[in-house]
C-alpha cells in the first residue's frame, strides 16, 4: 500500500536514497547511488552532466517507467509502491507528463487525436470534453489551426509542440522532459523551452528537464549537476522560487 511521506503541499515530486543497478554479476553497474531530489510546484529544474552519469535513468524512475532497486519516490505526497505496476500506472496517468527528445506521435493519428490519447487512457472525461481540451491545448501551443494534420504534415518543432500538448492533457503535477529540444534548431529550442517554462508557471507545475544545452539550462530556476550516479552540485538561478 502506498504511504504518505511528504506533507508539504508545495512539493510535487521527491525521491530519497534512490538506487539503481543495471546488468548482472561482474558487469553490473551502479547507475544511481542514493539520489535525493525535491521539486516544488511551479519551478523548472535542469539536470546536466556527462553522458552515462544517470540523468535519463533518474528521469525514467521518477516517471514510474522503471523500478528502482532502493529508496523512495513520492509524487504529490504519495509514495509509489515498489512492486505494484497498477498503482504506478494510475499515479503516472494522473500526476506525470512526459516530453522526450523524439516526440513519439502516432503517425496515423491527427495532432488532435494524439493529444486525446492520454485522456482516453485515464477515462475521466467525456468524448466531447476530451476533444475540447485537446483543441484548447493545441491552441495554447500555437497549433489550433493545424489540429487535424497528421504528424507527417507538421515540422519538427510543430510535432514537438504537439507532444507538449499531449503531455499536459491530464493536467499533471509534474512534467519530465528528456532532451526535449535535442533535435531542434536554436530558434525552436528556445521557443519550446520557453513554452515549458510558461506552462510550469501558469499551472503551478514542477518541471524537470534533462539537457546537454548549457544555454537552456541557464533559463531554469535551478541546475542540478550529476556525476557517477549522484547529484554533486546545485546552482540556484531564480531565488523567487
Amino acid at each position: 500500500m502506498s504511504e504518505v511521506l511528504s506533507h508539504d503541499p508545495t512539493v510535487a515530486l521527491e525521491c530519497r536514497g534512490l538506487e539503481k543497478y543495471l546488468g548482472e554479476g561482474a558487469s553490473q553497474v551502479h547507475v544511481l547511488r542514493g539520489v535525493d531530489l525535491q521539486l516544488k510546484r511551479g519551478e523548472v529544474v535542469a539536470i546536466v552532466g556527462p553522458s552515462g552519469c544517470g540523468k535519463s535513468t533518474l528521469l525514467y524512475l521518477l516517471g514510474l517507467l522503471d523500478r528502482q532497486d532502493g529508496g523512495h519516490i513520492i509524487v504529490s505526497g504519495e509514495e509509489a509502491p515498489l512492486d505494484q505496476d497498477g498503482v504506478h500506472t494510475r499515479m503516472r496517468c494522473r500526476n506525470i507528463g512526459f516530453v522526450f527528445q523524439f516526440h513519439f506521435l502516432l503517425p496515423e493519428f491527427s495532432a488532435l487525436e494524439n493529444v486525446i490519447l492520454p485522456m482516453r487512457k485515464l477515462g475521466v472525461l467525456s468524448a466531447k470534453e476530451m476533444k475540447d481540451r485537446a483543441q484548447s491545448l493545441l491552441d495554447e501551443v500555437g497549433l489550433g489551426e493545424k489540429s487535424m494534420r497528421l504528424p507527417s504534415q507538421l515540422s519538427g518543432g510543430e510535432q514537438q509542440r504537439v507532444a507538449i500538448a499531449r503531455s499536459l492533457a491530464n493536467k499533471p503535477h509534474v512534467l519530465l522532459a528528456d532532451e526535449p529540444t535535442g533535435n531542434l534548431d536554436i530558434k525552436n529550442s528556445i521557443r519550446i523551452f520557453d513554452l515549458l517554462t510558461k506552462v510550469a508557471r501558469e499551472n503551478d507545475q514542477a518541471t524537470l528537464v534533462v539537457t546537454h544545452n548549457p544555454d537552456l539550462a541557464q533559463r531554469c530556476d535551478r541546475i542540478l549537476k550529476m556525476e557517477d550516479g549522484l547529484i554533486v552540485s546545485e546552482e540556484r538561478l531564480n531565488d523567487a522560487r
